[in-house]
């Protein structure tokens, strides 16, 4: 049975995939997303999304992707709800492998995204957007005035700190070690910083909160002792985890996030291209991502019409 074959298959539906869809389908390249049992990335986990340009009053992070999504369709980009189980990028065209199915693309679009780490602990996902956060920068304009909680003792727990003196009254970090991971200068900055208070050998153990956090128990890891601490937010710093398993030994991969090894969006495979949180583990925005999709898509056009191959 032969193959069907696309000029470019985007795979992922956050920021990154959804743009690249709309400037794929507006140049007639018909581009196929598939966009993942759990579509929409990221911000479909997000409540209020207030830095996106163009919602003076802010957008809920599900409708501004499902706005993003219709806009891309408009121009007639397809939709496929399942996951991608295996890539063969040996030769082009590629292939694209699902659980029933497969597909041939002379063009990939990596859109996969990344998730952040999280503790795994009672009334973390419960009260996700409702005072736990992965990102300072999005949502730390809500918390004026209150006292918070990072967790985390590497670069960006202690970035995310210090982000967050310009908002929060007081700055608690949590660190499961009696030492931090951080560089030299972030945990001078940290010290200097009369906000912030460390507590040692300490991990978050439970939030708690009806409808938004109010506070959280610590557990001291080296007594057993547990404590509380009244707190508005929780900002959980321990890592992400970009999603990219299903590309190793395909691509070159660094610490888990794709190469970019040129000043484009080309991996080290020519005709597959990559962008968002998969590549981009320093800003991590919704609108960055979306920049990069944007890129990818017309890095990926040129591309077919050097090879001659846009159908």
């Amino acid at each position: 049975m032969e193959q069907d074959t696309r000029n470019v298959i985007i795979i992922g539906s956050g920021p990154s995939g959804l743009t690249a869809a709309v400037y794929a389908a507006r140049a007639n390249l018909a581009p196929l997303v598939i966009e993942g049992f759990e579509a929409g990335g990221q911000l479909m986990l997000t409540t209020e999304v207030e830095n996106y340009p163009g919602f003076v009053d802010g957008i809920m992070g599900p409708e501004l992707m499902e706005q993003m999504r219709k806009q891309a369709a408009r121009f007639g980009a397809e939709y496929l709800s399942e996951n991608v189980t295996s890539v063969d990028f040996s030769a082009s065209p590629f292939e694209i492998h699902l659980s029933g199915s497969s597909f041939r693309a002379h063009a990939v679009i990596i859109a996969t995204g990344a998730q952040a780490k999280m503790l795994g602990i009672p009334g973390e996902k419960e009260l996700l957007g409702r005072g736990v956060s992965t990102c300072a920068t999005c949502d730390g304009f809500f918390f004026r005035d209150q006292e918070l909680i990072v967790v985390g003792g590497g670069d960006s727990a202690l970035e995310e700190a210090i982000f967050l003196t310009k908002f929060a009254s007081k700055v608690t970090v949590v660190h499961r070690r009696g030492e931090l991971r951080a560089s030299k200068i972030m945990r001078d900055r940290a010290f200097a910083n009369p906000k912030i208070d460390f507590v040692w050998n300490s991990t978050v153990s439970e939030v708690y909160g009806d409808q938004k956090v109010a506070g959280a128990h610590l557990l001291n890891l080296e007594t057993g002792e547990t404590s509380s601490i009244e707190v508005g937010g929780v900002f959980v710093a321990i890592g992400h985890l970009p999603s990219t398993s299903l590309f190793e030994g395909q691509i070159d991969l660094a610490e888990g996030y794709i190469s970019i090894p040129s000043d484009d969006t080309q991996t080290t495979v020519p005709g597959v291209f990559a962008a968002g949180d998969v590549v981009d583990f320093r800003y991590r925005q919704a609108i960055t991502a979306a920049g990069m999709g944007c890129m990818a898509a017309i890095d990926a056009e040129r591309y077919l019409e050097a090879q001659h191959t846009h159908a």
